[in-house]
């Protein structure tokens, strides 16, 4: 189980987390409206709804479906710019909604929500904590970078931007075209990450949460304590370094069940100041607010009022971006268990935080949360071929297949006295051939693994159990994987020794990230 930490440190940007709510509010909405007799109507007025292509390419690499289950990947994305890049109004962003400066924020995904639509029972959805450390994928699906699960979005964006210039592109066209990529990418490292394919998506920005909170206002929250979370802010000295960084939403309620506006709302999910468990605290806000405007929605009649609908309506066609092959009718005929408070959220779970290249992330083993996924999914177990490896890693940040053919030599650039040696033996008994080991002739600060012709799968796979990237080098003979072990490295784990997970009980309690929120009220949550 992860340890506990208090929030992050200030120095951390502060951005809009608040996004799960907006996005799924709006998913949910659509299927709460299908069987509430509307789906026709409903059809009809989101014809304006912007439509979105990012999907295809991970159709043709993703997993098949083991039943008629439908998997929604719900983006809430942090940008204070609207849908063709110009800024939102600052006096709006700092003084209505107080989320910083229009200027602040990029395109990182700070919400990531799996919705999984079973063919009968409850429908249950999965958040991805934001900060966790994975290995990304670009727009056409070729493997990136190890980064926070929510770059992959900015990184593949700035990347298609910079080509899309090249060949005259600007404005809006330039806006949406570099969009598209950063969704693709966030599509395929999630469906990559967890091993599941994406049937459909939907993304929302911060003006989207708030346009949908404005239209559903007053919204009913429930907390467990009171909370108080000033605004900080920000001193600079003469020459603009930050000498104290800003921070708080200026949020202040009382412990039990409040009606919140628009702006409370935002600020509601999007606190992670003088929070026990900083983001992770976040995150579960983020989906009671979910559950509290599905109830609403329900409870207070806003799918039988034509007017009050039209409201929604209109906010959905002008904030949200959907895939193409989304058919708003069939998906309704298809999600009758997410009426009636019928699912219920879940946090995937971290192994530690740790830092890497200056940055504060989440150390996660993809290995453990497919299993979590494929159960939690009721999917078979034997259907994940990282579910059970035949020689299962020694560490958190484990390789996720049974070992790939290559020879491993490993150097030591640690102040550890005797490392190349009792890692190669770890890596051995991961089912890796044993290589030479030797002293390196540098000192890395991190841990590197490069790899040589035919090698690439072995280099990946060891590269995920330091947290790294491989690369490719012609310097080494083909077959061989070169892991030259830097300051960071402490000491090797062997394998068989106990430590590593044992194979999952179908019949155990899953491990979360804190307890689950379930919908159908309004749950109370800190």
């Amino acid at each position: 189980m992860a340890e506990r930490r208090g929030p992050r440190r200030p120095g951390r940007r502060p951005a809009p987390g608040l996004i799960a709510g907006r996005t799924a509010a709006c998913g949910l909405s659509l299927a709460v409206l299908g069987a509430s007799g509307f789906a026709w109507y409903t059809n009809e007025q989101l014809n304006g709804v912007s439509r979105s292509h990012a999907l295809d390419q991970a159709r043709k690499n993703a997993p098949k479906h083991l039943d008629s289950s439908v998997n929604i990947l719900l983006i809430g994305l942090d940008s204070r710019k609207n849908m063709d890049g110009t800024d939102l109004p600052k006096e709006f962003v700092q003084d209505e909604l107080h989320a910083g400066s229009s200027e602040i924020g990029g395109y990182n995904t700070n919400s990531l929500i799996v919705l999984h639509i079973p063919p009968s029972g409850k429908a249950q959805a999965v958040s991805i904590p934001r900060d966790d450390w994975v290995q990304t994928y670009n727009a056409d699906g070729t493997e990136g970078k190890m980064h926070k699960v929510k770059e992959a979005y900015g990184y593949a964006k700035d990347a298609a931007e910079e080509k899309l210039r090249a060949k005259g592109l600007k404005g809006a066209d330039l806006e949406q075209q570099s969009r598209e990529a950063g969704r693709s990418a966030t599509i395929q490292t999630v469906q990559k990450l967890l091993d599941i394919p994406i049937d459909h998506f939907a993304e929302v920005n911060l003006i989207g949460f708030y346009d949908i909170a404005k239209a559903l206002e007053p919204i009913p929250v429930c907390l467990n304590k009171a909370v108080d979370d000033p605004i900080v802010s920000r001193v600079t000295d003469s020459k603009g370094n930050v000498i104290k960084p800003g921070g708080g939403t200026g949020l202040k309620l009382p412990a039990g069940v409040s009606q919140l506006n628009a702006a409370d709302a935002l600020s509601f999910v999007r606190q992670r100041h003088n929070l026990t468990n900083g983001d992770l605290d976040r995150t579960h806000r983020q989906q009671a607010f979910i559950a509290s405007v599905e109830y609403k929605l329900k409870q207070q009649g806003v799918l039988g009022d034509l007017g009050k609908l039209q409201d929604l309506l209109n906010v959905v066609k002008k904030d949200v971006v959907i895939d193409d092959q989304w058919q708003i009718l069939d998906f309704a005929q298809q999600a009758p268990n997410l009426t009636g408070g019928n699912v219920e959220f879940n946090t995937l779970p971290i192994d530690k935080f740790a830092t890497i290249g200056g940055q504060e992330v989440n150390q996660v083993d993809p290995a453990k949360l497919r299993r979590i996924v494929k159960q939690l999914f009721g999917q078979p177990l034997d259907a994940d071929p990282a579910a059970t490896p035949a020689t299962p890693a020694p560490t958190p940040s484990a390789t996720e297949a049974p070992a790939a053919d290559a020879t491993v030599d490993v150097l030591n650039g640690s102040s550890v006295t005797g490392a190349a040696g009792e890692e190669s033996k770890a890596l051995t008994a991961l089912g890796y051939r044993a290589g030479r080991t030797d002293t390196a002739t540098t000192h890395p600060r991190t841990t590197t693994v490069k790899y040589g012709a035919g090698a690439q799968d072995a280099g990946r796979q060891i590269a995920a159990r330091y947290g790294v990237t491989a690369t490719a080098s012609s310097a080494l003979a083909p077959g061989h994987v070169q892991v030259t072990l830097g300051a960071d490295h402490t000491a090797a784990t062997p394998a068989g020794t106990g430590t590593e997970p044992a194979a999952p009980d179908p019949g155990a309690t899953l491990q979360m990230q804190g307890p689950p929120v379930k919908a159908g009220g309004v749950p109370c949550v800190d």
